[in-house]
């Protein structure tokens, strides 16, 4: 997609003759550092992860490496550099030599807030490791520096490793006294919310939970996701800056609450099989009676109910004729069959919408419209709730949209409000789930509607106001792990689809929450595990991106155990996932009922 950039933003090739320039115009330094000096950069290796460094984009990885057993891995976006940076102080009118050894296609080092000439220097290429090294003279005044590493805009991950400041130390005196005031708000099930009162001199906190230090931040408040319900927690802060760390503060112990039955839950079992029945179409899969779907399926989503036109709200379910369904039953055994699930314990769903069941609600009228219209199918089959499973065009955010928490384009408000609707009409019983494409959700990470500056497409991130605003209702969600493409998960690396990592990078990313368009203030929350299913084809046939029995087992040992999690480390372990969605039953009948049995096999 055409992703528009800043206007102050200069062309490429200016910005790296420019820099070249400056570099070449420092006054040469000495380039062996004197006896007395020493490296002032902090965890210059990596090898304590991230500690010292702030780097939204970054990660530490194991290979490769420069020396010893970690090195940075930042990755750039459209619109982020990838900039990973520390602060060190020096001492006044003094001389350093920065160098560093990096790997990737347009690399920078340099300093900033020299008080002097800033300084950097760069690589276009680097296959392999390669040392960049600039000096400069810190000011008569200047007591501390910024060093920092980045790549440039979309050009793909660098590497970074062995990055050294030497020179004389500066005047570091005390560390801060410890933070005072912690706090433990907000719990969830799976999260804590802690704050604290400022401490004198401090530049950063470090986060300690159980005795292990888990994140460092510059402000005083933080939220612990990745957490398991029903389990206390001891958490404490400590306070940082050039001098070192303080002592830890009193512990703060919180326990977080037990899933509720919140969301519309009716009854589903511990872990769930959700699949779509083709009720209303013939294809390649074969037609399959309702009354002939097995035991194992706990929730059946009704494919499809679809609308008269795009923006009319009119709803109408209509069922597969004999002529295109050969076997089909009649209405009345349908029915029975559908009373047979429920009494059985089964949950059956009218889902709207479907690849070719466009439905935007522009007006109230056609809000109104599709309650009513709904409600009818729902009252005339016995139905315990509905599917949302809009697709193609029917959601997307008005330019300057830019807020999921307070949506204001037509189509999302009124969806938002006919859902509220419906669920207040029904009660406390009815079942909501929603089935969106990766691309309405989890690209929101990167990209939200037209961006700040247009040019993008206004459907990313389109689901995500509808999810929020309707998460104590919403029973299931289960995210199209298919038909996607490349999405950027939480380490900040593209996932593709093909493999356990893909489906484990974007559960994770439902479980633990993530920032918005990349913004860091402005985090998606995460739901509870019991509110989501990982939605995959049942075969090669059923959609892009079938993945074979044993890597569905690995997703699941993963995501449920934290093991056999491969190349991605999800941010916790979720016994309590409600399970699995398939696109569909047909297709699952069609291939031998592997995805069934896969299902069965591990949850019993």
């Amino acid at each position: 997609m055409d992703r528009a950039r800043p206007h102050a933003r200069r062309p490429l090739a200016v910005l790296l003759t420019a820099t070249a320039v400056a570099a070449a115009g420092v006054t040469a330094l000495t380039p062996a550092a004197r006896a007395a000096d020493a490296d002032l950069a902090r965890n210059g290796g990596f090898e304590a992860g991230l500690d010292g460094w702030t780097c939204p984009a970054g990660t530490t990885v194991t290979s490769p490496v420069h020396g010893g057993a970690s090195a940075l891995k930042a990755t750039p976006a459209g619109s982020d550099n990838a900039r990973c940076a520390q602060t060190v102080t020096v001492r006044p009118d003094s001389a350093y030599t920065l160098s560093g050894h990096v790997r990737g296609a347009y690399v920078y080092l340099g300093a900033s807030g020299t008080g002097t000439t800033d300084v950097s220097t760069w690589t276009q290429s680097a296959p392999d490791w390669q040392k960049l090294t600039t000096t400069f003279r810190a000011g008569p005044s200047t007591t501390s520096v910024t060093i920092y590493t980045h790549g440039w805009y979309g050009t793909g991950a660098y590497h970074a490793d062995d990055i050294t400041l030497t020179g004389p130390g500066g005047e570091t005196g005390q560390p801060p006294a410890p933070p005072a005031g912690l706090t433990a708000s907000g719990t969830t099930p799976t999260s804590v919310s802690l704050s604290w009162s400022p401490a004198a001199g401090a530049t950063s906190y470090a986060v300690y939970r159980d005795g292990a230090r888990i994140r460092t931040v510059t402000g005083t408040s933080t939220t612990v996701t990745g957490l398991s319900p029903s389990t206390a927690y001891a958490f404490q802060v400590a306070a940082l800056n050039d001098a070192g760390e303080s002592a830890r503060s009193a512990t703060v112990t919180a326990t977080t609450p037990a899933p509720d039955s919140g969301g519309g839950d009716s009854g589903l079992p511990a872990h769930a099989l959700v699949g779509y029945l083709h009720a209303s179409f013939a294809n390649g899969s074969g037609y399959t009676r309702l009354a002939d779907v097995p035991d194992s399926w706990d929730v059946i989503d009704l494919a499809f109910g679809e609308p008269t036109s795009v923006t009319s709200g009119d709803i109408r379910f209509e069922r597969c004729p004999a002529a295109e369904c050969p076997g089909v039953e009649s209405d009345a055994e349908f029915k029975a069959a559908i009373r047979a699930k429920q009494a059985a314990g089964k949950k059956v769903l009218i889902s709207i919408g479907g690849q070719n069941g466009q439905v935007r609600l522009t007006t109230t009228a056609a809000r109104d419209t599709f309650v009513s219209s709904v409600s009818k199918i729902i009252d005339e089959y016995g139905l315990d709730g509905l599917d949302i499973d809009f697709e193609g065009h029917s959601l997307s955010l008005d330019t300057g949209d830019t807020d999921f928490r307070n949506p204001k384009t037509p189509v999302i408000v009124n969806l938002v409000s006919a859902l509220k609707t419906l669920k207040a009409k029904y009660g406390d019983d009815f079942v909501l789930t929603m089935a969106p494409e990766t691309f309405f959700v989890q690209l929101g990470h990167q990209f939200y509607g037209s961006g700040p500056w247009g040019g993008q497409d206004p459907r990313a991130g389109a689901y995500l106001p509808v999810i929020h605003a309707l998460r104590d209702d919403l029973t299931l969600l289960h995210v199209q792990d298919y038909n996607s493409g490349p999405i950027m998960g939480l380490d900040g690396q593209y996932h593709s689809m093909g493999g356990a990592d893909f489906h484990i990078a974007m559960t994770d990313m439902l479980l633990t929450g993530f920032p918005v368009a990349g913004d860091a203030g402005n985090v998606f929350p995460p739901l509870r595990p019991d509110q989501v299913a990982i939605g995959m084809p049942a075969t090669v046939n059923a959609g892009n991106g079938h993945v074979p029995p044993a890597e569905v087992v690995k997703t699941l040992n993963c995501l449920t155990r934290n093991t056999d999690c491969g190349s991605y480390t999800p941010h916790g372990a979720w016994p309590s996932l409600r399970g699995l969605m398939t696109w569909s039953i047909n297709w699952d009948r069609f291939g031998g009922w592997e995805f069934q049995r896969t299902f069965d096999g591990y949850f019993g």
